[in-house]
């Protein structure tokens, strides 16, 4: 299916100008804009879904991936206030992509502006820190973890050429968010609303539920059946707790 690319940084596989409403995803670790595809096609065209494309991955391979949570944090946060058309937007982040929505909500109201609720997905708070080194491992290390997390493309895992041409920017991606420390402190204005799997052997129960300090208005937690990628498991559940959303009552920026 075709996108638009807004700029290096966004895309939109079913562009609805007349939209109220846009939702801006963030891939996880690994993950490219084009994961989200099936979440704009449902959401279309009653919700103008974007993607975040990372650099180092697809149409962006012979870029260096994400230095930092922080330095990625940062070129995102451009790259949505250029784009910016004064329509409420929802952040959607799962794993990785949680935290650097988590930091792009922050930058973002800082100027003013912001989602109106952020999604964080299969991804302990900001101010639970694990010991995680994957990104120090070999080359069969870090495919033995992107095997045991199942969130990878079945076709990449098999194709041996292909894998080892994306392994650096999943290695990138992996030190980013392993070396990622929040700020003592850290919140966002807007309401948090966190989806985890109840086998998840990456977030706990406890450390989802410790999202509730990092924001200074509603919080609120889902707990869906599988392990780390359980919205692909339950995409149906996932777009329930979306669509519910978008029928709430009307939102402002």
């Amino acid at each position: 299916m075709s996108s638009t690319t807004d700029n290096l940084w966004i895309r939109r596989f079913r562009p609805s100008p007349e939209a109220a409403e846009r939702l801006v995803c963030f891939p996880h670790a690994g993950g490219s804009a084009s994961f989200y595809l099936p979440v704009a096609a449902a959401l279309s065209p009653g919700v103008e879904v974007a993607a975040i494309q990372y650099p180092g991955r697809q149409d962006r391979r012979h870029e260096p991936g994400p230095a930092s949570v922080a330095q990625l944090a940062d070129q995102v946060s451009a790259a949505l206030a250029d784009w910016d058309d004064d329509r409420p937007v929802t952040f959607f982040g799962h794993s990785m992509g949680a935290v650097v929505a988590f930091e792009v909500t922050r930058r973002m109201e800082r100027t003013g502006s912001g989602p109106v609720r952020l999604f964080a997905s299969g991804r302990r708070a900001p101010s639970r820190v694990r010991d995680e080194h994957v990104h120090t491992l070999d080359d069969d290390g870090v495919i033995a973890e992107l095997r045991a997390l199942a969130g990878t493309d079945a076709q990449v895992l098999q194709d041996e050429e292909l894998l080892r041409m994306v392994l650096p920017a999943i290695r990138s991606d992996y030190r980013a968010v392993e070396t990622y420390r929040s700020a003592p402190g850290a919140t966002v204005r807007c309401p948090v609303t966190v989806l985890t799997g109840d086998a998840d052997p990456r977030t706990s129960l406890e450390e989802a539920r410790a999202w509730s300090e990092h924001t200074e208005t509603e919080y609120d937690l889902r707990v869906f059946s599988g392990g780390h990628f359980f919205l692909s498991e339950r995409p149906a559940e996932v777009l329930a707790v979306l669509r519910e959303h978008f029928t709430a009552p009307v939102r402002t920026v």
